[in-house]
């Protein structure tokens, strides 16, 4: 990613992630910010497409540190498969860490929206008040799941609407991705479904909705 943009990049998530942005505003910033990654994303997939040592598939293991880190590789995963990574969950005794796969311009755009996601999902967090008589963690792991599969919607769209405007985009990023896969699945031969969670927490409404307002990066508001 450039310095230019990522600057810019930078300068939007940073103003979604300050805890006296209003959620209309964040979610904004957030939009632009998207925006900006899936185009910046697509635009180095057709500039690699005639010369594939210019973005190469690499890798890397990001540790998820707790409370909640299970649900935080969640959120992981969500804003990795629209950028076209693949993620394998490794847990060893407490340690939860995520190994990451994916074209080097991929992999930056996932480690730069995630950590912002991380530190708006605390503030959403600590804004949400656990309802009576409920138990907090079960609340804020709904919460979480919550958060996630807003946010997971919103990239898949934002990933698609920057493929369609870019002619033979679409071709070129499914190479991509087979590509990332073939990589995980040279390190990972014998790979295992994790088992669906079963959350009890009421917390998943009002995570969608934060998750709704989260910042990405869009066109509602002007570049800073």
């Amino acid at each position: 990613m450039s310095d230019a943009l990522l600057a810019r990049v930078r300068k939007l998530l940073a103003m979604a992630e300050d805890p006296a942005c209003t959620p209309g505003e964040a979610e904004a910033f957030t939009a632009k910010a998207a925006e900006l990654i899936a185009k910046y994303g697509v635009d180095q997939a057709m500039l690699a497409a005639g010369d594939p040592t210019a973005d190469p598939v690499g890798d890397r293991v990001v540790t998820v540190d707790p409370p909640y880190a299970r649900d935080k590789a969640g959120l992981l995963a969500a804003v990795a498969a629209p950028m076209r990574c693949r993620v394998v969950h490794l847990e060893r005794r407490g340690l939860a860490r995520s190994h990451l796969f994916g074209h080097t311009a991929d992999l930056t755009r996932v480690e730069l929206l995630f950590t912002s996601l991380l530190v708006q999902a605390a503030h959403g967090l600590a804004a949400s008040p656990v309802p009576e008589g409920e138990h907090a963690a079960a609340y804020r792991r709904s919460w979480m799941a919550g958060y996630t599969q807003a946010i997971s919607g919103r990239l898949w769209a934002a990933e698609r609407s920057a493929a369609a405007e870019t002619p033979g985009a679409e071709i070129v990023l499914v190479d991509r991705t087979d590509l990332v896969e073939r990589r995980r699945d040279e390190a990972y031969p014998r790979l295992a479904r994790m088992r669906p969670r079963r959350l009890r927490g009421s917390g998943i409404l009002r995570g969608f909705q934060a998750g709704q307002v989260a910042h990405l990066g869009g066109t509602e508001v002007t570049s800073p």
